[in-house]
Parts: C-alpha cells; sequence; structure tokens
C-alpha cells in the first residue's frame, strides 16, 4: 500500500516568520481599536510619547487590545496553515484533551502557582503587580479586561506559541525539548510590562505550559491551564478602581 502524502509543516525560520507577522498584525489591530475607542470616548487628540502605551497598558483599554487583537493574530496563522495545505485544527493540535488531561493540567498548574506564591512570600517580589491593570474605570471595563485576560489572551498566545510556534520548532533541529524551552524563553521576553525576576516565572510557566501540550498532544490543555491561572490572578491582584 502506497504511503499518503507527508504533511507539510513550516520550517524554523518560516514558523518565526509568521509568528513575528502574527504578533504585528495583532498589535498593530490592537492599538488601531483602542485608539479610535479613546478618540471616540475623550475625543480626537494627539497623545504625547508613552502616553497612548501607558493608557493601553490600564485594565479598560487593555482588555479591548487583547479581545481586538486576537482575531487579527490567529487570522495570520490560519492563512500560513491554509498555505501549507493543512488543516487548521490539525496543525494546532486543537483536539479536545480527554478529561483526565485537563484535571491533571489544573493540578500541575496549582501545584507551580502554590510554589510561585511562597516564594514571592519569602522574598517579597512582586513581579505581577502592574498597578495599571486596576484600572478598569467601570464594571464593562472590568468585564473586558477579565474577557481579555482569562479568554481572548490565553487563546491567542497558547495559539500562536503553543500551537504554531511549538508544531514548526518541534520538527526542526531544535527537537519537542528546544521546542518547549525556546517557546517558553520568547513568551517570556515578549512580556515586556514585567521586570526580569516576573518574566523568569514566566518563563517557568511556560516550560509547564510546553509540557503539558506535549504530552496532552492537545494545544487546548496549555490553553485551559493558561486561562486557569490568569483567572487566579486576575482576581488576586487587588481591588479594581
Amino acid at each position: 500500500m502506497a504511503a499518503g502524502p507527508q504533511l507539510r509543516t513550516w520550517d524554523f525560520w518560516e514558523t518565526t516568520l509568521v509568528a513575528l507577522l502574527s504578533d504585528g498584525a495583532f498589535v498593530l489591530t490592537g492599538t488601531i481599536v483602542v485608539s479610535i475607542a479613546l478618540a471616540v470616548s475623550a475625543g480626537p487628540r494627539a497623545y504625547a510619547s508613552g502616553e497612548l502605551q501607558m493608557l493601553v497598558s490600564q485594565g479598560r483599554w487593555y482588555g479591548v487590545f487583547l479581545i481586538s487583537g486576537a482575531p487579527a493574530a490567529i487570522a495570520v496563522l490560519w492563512i500560513a496553515i491554509r498555505m501549507a495545505g493543512r488543516e487548521f485544527g490539525e496543525y494546532l493540535a486543537l483536539d479536545w484533551p480527554r478529561g483526565g488531561e485537563i484535571v491533571r493540567a489544573l493540578a500541575i498548574t496549582t501545584i507551580f502557582m502554590s510554589i510561585e506564591g511562597f516564594v514571592l512570600s519569602k522574598i517579597g517580589a512582586n513581579g505581577y503587580q502592574a498597578d495599571p491593570t486596576l484600572v478598569v474605570g467601570s464594571a464593562s471595563g472590568l468585564l473586558g479586561w477579565l474577557i481579555g485576560g482569562c479568554i481572548a489572551g490565553p487563546i491567542m498566545e497558547e495559539f500562536v506559541v503553543r500551537g504554531f510556534l511549538f508544531r514548526g520548532w518541534s520538527q526542526s533541529f531544535l527537537g519537542p525539548t528546544g521546542a518547549i524551552f525556546l517557546t517558553s524563553a520568547v513568551w517570556a521576553l515578549n512580556h515586556t510590562q514585567y521586570d526580569w525576576f516576573g518574566r523568569a516565572i514566566i518563563f517557568a510557566f511556560g516550560l509547564v505550559l510546553g509540557h503539558l501540550r506535549w504530552s496532552s498532544n492537545s494545544t487546548w490543555t496549555s490553553v485551559v491551564a493558561h486561562s486557569a491561572c490568569n483567572t487566579f490572578i486576575l482576581f488576586t491582584l487587588g481591588r479594581y478602581v
């Protein structure tokens, strides 16, 4: 019996380029939508250098940024995957995991966050305390922040990092283990709102998410764990204003 056609996977550099394009589409689209929303709510005006970035980092606008930018980022992935002749869900490993895998993922996430909390309490670090995220302005602002931070953001990031990047990089010279380490490093470095200690924590959690993606062969496993982590953090950051 003749073997079926070999499925095409983008190589290391092609995968990297597509991920950069996806990130660019995310930032551009999110910035445009937030700029329009700001113009509607506060009137059109020129923002000083860094002022727009500061506003975008606030919870009330960052939620809008995440929700509006995520579809553009995922659309870039869809185009690239279809150009490779593959199915979107198959390429990103979007098969829903078994129930036991979800329970295992949540248990591992809980253990990681417990260790993280213990370490932070001992050294007095505050890598996650980004005060602008507490500025939501209203109930609708808080809702947008929660949807963006707990649903849209985790889905978009996991599709790009543990889905697309892991698929291409794990089948390159890196192999699965190297891909887990490199995707974790890239993911951590992309969180520029945190200090280096905060990024180190994010890198460690990236290793956990990479392991969950690899062991379950499902990106949804890492999405659920990522979303659960963000939900816990957002509800324990402090009093939203």
